[in-house]
């Protein structure tokens, strides 16, 4: 009985004191910064390869919701099913409202996907150009999300298909700052020239923020299909190159 008070008694001093961020049972906002239960809030958003229909209307409407919420315009995108695993299922647009420029825009992608992406440019990439290049962010420069493709773009049967064959993947080259300046992976990941050791702090930034949100946070340390930008996506679980 006393042990089962105590319980009580520390959920509801959790529930009243903890950051919302940090506890599952509190509702996912996108304005809040990511905690601990950031991930797992999300990954409930997800659609099962095996829903129905239903399911999936219902989960991503709800999955819009949220984003609208949060200020960001955004519509429901074309699913598709282009034969065998390259199925697109709660496809959304990101068209613009309080977030970073997409270049190209409009890409389809799944909907948690989009909370994801939403979540890092909030809370990772834009006080990481503030605190480190002392500037705004205005354009993300991205390589897409659909791809109808193996991993690498193999032609291997045997080879596991990509994320991006699921609209579930962005790569991302570069970012564009409101001051003109541009930082690309191709060109700045190493560090080299008058501004390379900051543009080369600001990408690991990007990318240790990203290994909180994303399955698979590949860069040009992964491999060499990966020296030009980095792939994030929504796996389940994968690899993040990080220094954490």
């Amino acid at each position: 009985m006393t042990l089962g008070l105590v319980a009580c008694g520390l959920f509801f001093l959790l529930d009243a004191w903890a950051p919302p961020q940090d506890l599952p049972w509190k509702p996912l906002d996108l304005r809040q910064p990511m905690g601990w239960a950031t991930a797992a809030k999300v990954a409930r958003l997800e659609v099962d390869d095996r829903a129905s229909p239903q399911q999936v209307e219902a989960r991503t409407n709800a999955c819009l919701t949220l984003l609208r919420q949060a200020g960001v315009q955004v519509r429901r995108g074309q699913d598709r099913d282009d034969g065998g695993f390259c199925v697109v299922r709660g496809a959304v647009r990101l068209t613009g409202g309080e977030m970073t420029p997409v270049s190209p825009s409009g890409l389809a992608m799944r909907c948690p996907l989009a909370v994801r992406h939403i979540l890092w440019d909030r809370h990772v990439l834009q006080p990481a150009a503030r605190e480190v290049l002392g500037s705004e962010p205005a354009r993300i420069d991205s390589l897409g999300t659909y791809a109808c493709r193996r991993v690498y773009g193999s032609q291997d049967q045997a080879a596991r298909p990509s994320q991006h064959a699921r609209a579930n993947a962005i790569d991302v080259a570069g970012v564009r700052l409101t001051d003109g300046r541009t930082v690309s992976v191709l060109r700045d990941w190493e560090g080299k020239g008058a501004e390379g050791k900051q543009k080369a702090v600001f990408l690991r930034r990007l990318r240790d923020g990203g290994c909180r949100l994303f399955g698979n946070v590949l860069t040009p340390d992964y491999n060499a299909a990966h020296r030009d930008h980095f792939h994030l996506d929504g796996a389940a679980r994968g690899v993040c190159l990080s220094a954490r």
